[in-house]
């Protein structure tokens, strides 16, 4: 006699072994399902990327973006900057710029500009000119370590090997950090990776040869 074999077979008759093999098939394509979702929940639709057109990543800083002073005699232009690829939530960004191998025990704060407007995705040559009010419209350029609000040029010890000039961006989930103009880069550094999305990191490279 031909059995029947149902979704409710008893395990123990001839229909088990096809019964367990469709359940553990259903369970195998439930579990790819669930995978799938959550990868395209938390994969992100985009990456923020920074770009500059006068250094490549990893790449030397020329001359013109150099410090002028404590020997060094260069233009101190900030360099052109754009990006992309802009989270959903950013409601402005700030710009960071760092020298993790400058003798301080800390490193070296080059650039500090918060309030950036969110619709903004370049900012030009010598915008970290603080002395022209118009350089960065509605954005606000803080002290470095230089002591002056600003963009401050590249400018190691003698004979270092090249230090990396991290120019970083973040994209923030606020409009305005309110950020008082003497904050110190380390109350800045809180409060912009406290409002954080995502961040991206262009590096610069400068050395000065020894004699």
């Amino acid at each position: 006699m031909k059995t029947l074999c149902t979704a409710r077979s008893p395990v123990n008759t001839p229909c088990a072994p096809k019964h367990r093999h469709l359940q553990f098939s259903a369970m195998v394509a439930f579990g790819v399902g669930i995978v799938l979702t959550m990868a395209a929940i938390i994969r992100p639709a985009s990456a923020l990327e920074l770009h500059s057109s006068d250094f490549a990543d990893n790449g030397p800083l020329a001359d013109a973006q150099v410090f002028n002073g404590f020997g060094c005699k260069g233009g101190n232009i900030s360099p052109a900057l754009s990006w992309s690829d802009v989270p959903d939530g950013t409601k402005s960004f700030a710009l960071m710029v760092h020298d993790p191998d400058a003798p301080t025990g800390s490193g070296w704060w080059h650039w500090v500009v918060t309030d950036i407007p969110a619709d903004r995705r370049s900012l030009p040559q010598n915008a970290g000119d603080a002395t022209n009010p118009n350089a960065i419209p509605d954005a606000h350029q803080l002290k470095t370590d230089f002591g002056l609000a600003g963009y401050g040029g590249p400018c190691p010890p003698v004979g270092d090997a090249p230090h990396p000039y991290q120019f970083t961006l973040f994209a923030l989930d606020v409009a305005a950090l309110e950020m008082d103009a003497n904050a110190s880069t380390a109350l800045v550094g809180f409060m912009v990776h406290a409002h954080t999305i995502a961040r991206t990191t262009v590096t610069g490279t400068y050395g000065r040869p020894g004699k």
